[in-house]
């Protein structure tokens, strides 16, 4: 069929949607030279019209044509409504596996929406007259046979990331003329917000940005203007002409009041928004705007976040797999009980139907650490997708098609950092509204966001009092709990709350365990009280040796870890950090047990395989008691370029005793892995007094212009007291090498194990360990195959190189 003859036909044809349909798609797959359904594809599997089921409401299909892969395709009649078509089509698109296009047309124009996953929307609008046009029929043939060509140049993550950017200098500059950060971020939050909801029709069409516009004439009506709206969509009413929706939710309080903004600065803001908001993701907003929002994370907004795909690991087992178990049971009784009904419908079958999604509807989700929100969004939209899906099964079977209830009430969070907090509530409401519009659902009114007082702003491991503070009832625990070592924890954290957090946890949580392995101690606790039923924590890597690894065992005498991946890469406050993915709950609760995605017998607390031997178990041999220290930790500039030792060892002392005695050279793990380095150290030992120190004069000098600075601000008392020692000496080390000829030393993290001799002069930095041994056959055991394979076995991994610790 020529172009002509085709927009001949159908600018003359006057039949209704259904008569025309078929004949239209078929003759412009003749006009195309692209088969008709039937012809590529007779049995209908990935081709065909009608694609569906007989809906309970009447009709049949869910598309009038479907094309897996390529498109979804509903039709209407001249001048009827295509966007209602178009919702039609978002509504069942899980039933249709999610095209990449969704089509609408209404005979005098074809309209082609972009649905790519984490893409910025596109519309191509194709009228009857632009067939007449190769490109424009391109288009179409793209969309039959080649459905990437249409994929939209620009990511959301992209847009996200521009605006992110853009937010974070206008904040910036509020907090340098003297705007409090707490006041800066709330104001920006709202902002975000209105121009989210202008370009998703919450707000009247460009309402924010024609206001922006406006008084870019008059930069002074800018804060009573805005202000204005915002009280508007704290209450909903008048707004000027225009009638404005009830949103509040908290975010639009009683504190209505705008910052001022200067000229340039709301031509900023102008410019933002051009931008299409609607598509902002939900997924990485959050921790971007987080960063842009708080002084003390703004140095990270340049860098990566965590991808949702990698969270997913943690949801989907936790809470995806296990409800989606459950429904495949309650459908296989459903279908018992239509099929035992003559008529179709039982009252049973209803009955199991609307129990399964009161379940969904009552799940709740905990994030006991939900930072701006990732999880806690991700966990909503994957308890929105799973009822939606339940939906359109039971509607298949004949069961009336029920509206999504599944809303941001589900999700509980608990966050100390208030930037953090209100952002997971932005992040979840935002997240919410997108899910909704773009499965062709309206959204709810009076309000429009729901309060999200389940996002709490308190210390979710200590209470002001010192004591342990509850976690609210859920289904499932998720989240990312804050990475930060035992021995970095005094320093970050404060000796005082350090101490009254270990003795509330004694007995529970070891004294030098990592700040995370806190949160998977009170899971583990929810879990066996039964206040919930799993869950999934992401820990540093180095949870499966050491003192961390005791509250992996302690959750394996109470239940069991089912799914686990033992080393993954992570974005963790922007740096790239190696982590484990651990997923825990009651013995015997029917989930497959996977590590690193395979199959397994069982998980042993150190996340390998069961089935084998349990290392975890092996205990220290006490014939090797005192065998192996970690090196002098100095706390302070007392290492000296070589050049420099040797001049001072030349000097002369008050007491005639020589230099030597205190300078040696230092090795690290550097030295030994590459080559010396020809650093010293000033080494005044273990129990100098400074009157003995001072008589040493060149070296002493020196600890007293670049040391003792330094070590006067130490939070320790011995360190302050002490400042021309090493704070840590190792004393025992000392003893030990004393009367051997040489010793053996080993990096702490290296590529490859690796042990070296040591001349008994060379001082070991705390990055090496050193062997108190000076025996060929120690050094030989060492070095063989089976204790290279015991040593990687047992030690943790560390970084983003992740190499052997």
């Amino acid at each position: 069929m020529t172009p002509q003859a085709f927009i001949e036909k159908w600018r003359a044809a006057t039949l209704k949607e259904r008569s025309a349909a078929q004949e239209h798609f078929i003759d412009l797959c003749r006009l195309l030279e692209e088969p008709t359904p039937a012809e590529a594809d007779p049995d209908g599997t990935w081709y065909a019209f009608e694609k569906g089921a007989t809906k309970a409401g009447g009709g049949d299909g869910w598309a009038d044509v479907w094309k897996r892969g390529c498109f979804a395709w509903e039709y209407k009649g001249k001048g009827k409504d295509l966007q209602a078509a178009f919702k039609q089509l978002q509504l069942y698109t899980p039933a249709l596996e999610y095209p990449p296009l969704l089509i609408v047309s209404d005979i005098d124009s074809i309209v082609i929406h972009t649905a790519f996953t984490g893409t910025v929307p596109e519309v191509h609008v194709i009228t009857l007259d632009d067939l007449a046009r190769p490109e424009k029929r391109q288009l179409l043939k793209w969309a039959f046979a080649d459905p990437e060509k249409l994929r939209p140049g620009r990511t959301t993550a992209e847009v996200t990331e521009q605006a992110a950017r853009q937010f974070a200098e206008l904040a910036r500059r509020l907090r340098q003329r003297g705007h409090e950060p707490h006041q800066v971020a709330h104001f920006l939050n709202r902002i975000l917000f209105c121009f989210f909801a202008e370009d998703v029709g919450l707000l009247p069409q460009n309402l924010f940005t024609r206001l922006l516009e406006n008084t870019l004439k008059q930069p002074t009506l800018f804060q009573s203007q805005v202000s204005a709206l915002f009280a508007a969509m704290a209450r909903g009413g008048g707004f000027g002409i225009e009638v404005i929706a009830w949103f509040n939710g908290g975010l639009f309080d009683s504190n209505s009041q705008a910052l001022p903004l200067e000229n340039d600065e709301i031509r900023l803001l102008t410019a933002l928004g051009h931008q299409d908001w609607s598509s902002i993701e939900p997924a990485i907003i959050g921790t971007l705007f987080e960063r842009g929002l708080d002084p003390a994370k703004r140095a990270q907004l340049g860098a990566h976040y965590t991808d949702p795909a990698t969270i997913q690991k943690l949801i989907r087992p936790t809470l995806v797999e296990p409800l989606r178990r459950e429904w495949e049971e309650t459908r296989a009784a459903i279908e018992q009980a239509i099929a035992r009904t003559r008529s179709g419908h039982s009252r049973k079958a209803e009955a199991l139907y609307q129990g399964f999604l009161e379940r969904l509807r009552n799940f709740r989700v905990l994030d006991p650490a939900c930072g701006s929100g990732n999880f806690l969004y991700l966990a909503l939209r994957a308890l929105k997708d799973l009822e939606h899906q339940v939906i359109l099964e039971a509607e298949a079977l004949g069961l009336h098609r029920e509206f999504p209830a599944v809303g941001p009430e589900t999700v509980h969070g608990i966050e100390i950092n208030p930037y953090a907090a209100e952002l997971a509530r932005v992040t979840v409401w935002i997240g919410d509204i997108q899910w909704m519009l773009a499965h062709g659902f309206n959204v709810a009114r009076d309000p429009i966001l729901r309060p999200l007082e389940t996002i709490e702003e308190r210390d979710a491991i200590l209470s002001p009092d010192g004591t342990e503070p509850e976690w609210p009832e859920a289904d499932v625990i998720i989240g990312n709990p804050p990475f930060l070592g035992g021995s970095r924890m005094l320093g970050e954290l404060g000796e005082e709350y350090v101490s009254r957090l270990r003795e509330r946890y004694q007995g529970r949580v070891p004294g030098g365990a990592d700040l995370v392995t806190y949160w998977f101690e009170k899971a583990r606790a929810q879990i066996e009280a039964g206040k919930a039923q799993r869950a999934g924590l992401v820990a540093t890597n180095s949870i499966r040796g050491g003192a961390n690894r005791k509250v992996l065992a302690r959750i394996l005498e109470s239940g069991e870890i089912f799914e686990a991946w033992s080393d993954e890469p992570w974005v963790n406050e922007g740096a790239a950090v190696r982590v484990s993915l651990v997923c825990f709950g009651p013995r015997d609760h029917g989930q497959p047990r996977r590590l690193d995605g395979k199959a397994v017998a069982g998980i042993h607390a150190d996340l390998t395989a069961g089935g084998g031997g349990d290392i975890t178990q092996a205990a220290r041999l006490p014939e090797n008691a005192g065998v192996c220290f970690m090196g002098a930790s100095k706390k302070g500039p007392f290492d000296i370029p070589g050049d420099r030792a040797r001049q001072w060892l030349e000097l002369p002392n008050p007491h005639g005793r020589p230099n030597s005695e205190v300078l040696r050279p230092l090795w690290n793990g550097i030295d030994l892995t590459r080559r010396p380095r020809d650093k010293w150290i000033i080494d005044f030992g273990t129990d100098m007094s400074e009157q003995e120190a001072a008589l040493y004069e060149a070296p002493f000098a020196y600890l007293v212009e670049h040391v003792k600075p330094v070590r006067e601000k130490n939070r320790r008392e011995a360190y302050r007291k002490y400042w021309w020692r090493h704070a840590e000496s190792r004393p025992g080390m000392r003893r030990a090498l004393a009367p051997l000829p040489r010793y053996i030393a080993t990096p702490e993290v290296a590529k490859h194990r690796l042990f070296v001799w040591m001349h008994p002069a060379i001082l070991p930095d705390q990055k090496l360990y050193a062997i108190a041994r000076g025996d060929d056959v120690t050094f030989g055991i060492l070095h063989s195959r089976f204790h290279e394979l015991w040593a990687l076995r047992l030690g943790s991994r560390h970084g983003a190189g992740n190499d052997p610790r």
